[in-house]
């Protein structure tokens, strides 16, 4: 059974759901405080400032909101480029304002960083690059060039050039550092949030095909009698009209279209024929949907059941869950890829746990891909039909992560690792082993605290 291709969503994509109006309240708190700054401190500390150049550049900060505001639409989404250069703006209207104010000598260059921020967790990593590069520019010229901040009395204010200097490499030190671990943060919350997008998908999709598996599995139940029925006296009408082969003709037609919708509600049932609730089924059936687009594609794949607890007790009945079904299907689909020739799932239960287990005569995991099995997106890797012989597993990104989110939401948990069968069963198998363990009575369909009541199936209107 194919998968749908679910592709991650790019950077520039994201960089255009920003709404202009956000945008422009940002705008409007900077220059409000911008205002207040400029107008408060010559009053409260006795500074000389341009006072009519700092109001120029804030009064441009005000034109352009205000033209943003009126021109364009509120509900309107920006570009890329659209918000680097509305970022590069303010970066460059606050290195003015800090030039008219005494440079790296203002304590309020940190401000410089707000914009840089913005842009790594926002905008695609070539916008950041520009970003921070024009934020060092700035921070370079503000170290040699500004305008001394002057009491009334005409003393400058300044702190002593090692200062200087030190403030200038912290402030470059925080562009690049905040801008990656922004950067950094940012993307991984991406990354997972594509990823679990991608499960919901796939849930759903599995989701669609049960319940579509159990209402054809319902439908050949119940279409069962009248078209056996159907058959039967259609059998009898041959029989009686030999000597009129013209409506003969026409009841053996009857009897060919009668076996044939048999034949198809049987195929299209075949998922839950043996679900007699439609929502559990034996552990062995279980694995054996999960496995079954899998078993053809030139592996040999065994399945093996056992007791644990050495007393043959029997076969326990499951909860026929989609996670359960997708997660165990990704996980073999993964084992039939990069094994040599032979997969095996060895389905094993107690009292208190059932846990299956998927080993594959491969080369194994790379060991150091081992901590990080299950994470979304981790580098792909070659096919088995590649020329040259593969050095490590790839591509365990996706699948696995969707896998283990499934398996792990119906309660089970998972563990990766290398090495030979325990048990000696497989003395050659040095491949993958992925182990998932559930507590019974997570799954469990007649005993625990999922178990499903006993009785007659009803109507699915009923249920």
């Amino acid at each position: 059974m194919t998968q749908p291709t679910i592709r991650p969503l790019g950077e520039r994509k994201r960089a255009n759901w920003i709404r202009l109006r956000t945008m422009i309240l940002l705008r409007w708190v900077a220059i409000a405080g911008q205002f207040i700054a400029v107008t408060i401190t010559p009053m409260l500390f006795g500074l000389q400032l341009e006072l009519g150049w700092c109001y120029f550049a804030i009064s441009v900060s005000v034109i352009g909101n205000l033209v943003a505001g009126f021109v364009f639409p509120e509900n309107k989404r920006l570009s890329e480029r659209q918000n680097m250069a509305m970022i590069i703006f303010d970066l460059l209207q606050l290195s003015i304002l800090l030039f008219l104010t005494g440079g790296l000598n203002n304590p309020f260059t940190l401000l410089l960083l707000g914009p840089v921020t913005i842009s790594a967790t926002a905008l695609s990593m070539r916008s950041t690059i520009v970003l921070c590069a024009v934020a060092i520019i700035s921070v370079t010229v503000l170290a040699f060039y500004h305008l001394p901040l002057q009491t009334l009395e005409g003393a400058i204010l300044q702190i002593p050039q090692l200062f200087v200097f030190g403030q200038w490499i912290a402030l470059i030190i925080a562009v690049i550092f905040t801008s990656a671990y922004s950067r950094r943060v940012t993307s991984e919350i991406h990354l997972m949030s594509d990823a679990l997008a991608a499960t919901q998908m796939a849930l759903a999709r599995e989701q669609k095909l049960t319940d579509l598996g159990g209402v054809v599995a319902a439908a050949a139940h119940e279409l069962g009698t009248p078209l056996a029925t159907i058959k039967l006296a259609s059998a009898e009408l041959v029989n009686e009209l030999r000597d009129q082969p013209d409506l003969q003709e026409d009841a053996e037609l009857i009897v060919q279209q009668t076996n044939r919708c048999r034949d198809i509600l049987r195929d299209m049932g075949r998922a839950g024929k043996d679900d007699l609730h439609m929502r559990q089924a034996p552990l062995a059936t279980v694995i054996e949907s999960a496995a079954e687009p899998h078993m053809d594609r030139g592996k040999h794949v065994f399945i093996s059941l056992e007791s644990s607890d050495g007393n043959d007790s029997a076969q326990p009945a499951i909860l026929r869950m989609p996670e359960i079904i997708h997660g165990l299907r990704n996980l073999v689909q993964n084992a039939v890829d990069f094994a040599e020739s032979t997969v095996w799932i060895e389905a094993r239960w107690t009292d208190a746990n059932i846990t299956v287990r998927i080993l594959d005569d491969g080369k194994g995991f790379p060991p150091q891909f081992l901590g990080r099995l299950g994470d979304p997106f981790v580098a792909r890797r070659r096919p088995r039909k590649t020329a040259t012989p593969r050095p490590e597993y790839e591509g365990m990104g996706l699948g696995l992560f969707i896998a283990k989110t499934l398996l792990e939401r119906s309660g089970a948990s998972l563990r990766f690792a290398n090495g030979s069968d325990e048990g000696g069963k497989h003395s050659k198998h040095v491949g993958a082993v992925i182990e998932v363990r559930w507590p019974r009575r997570e799954i469990d369909a007649r005993e625990g605290d999922n178990a499903l009541p006993a009785g007659q199936n009803v109507r699915f209107s009923e249920i």
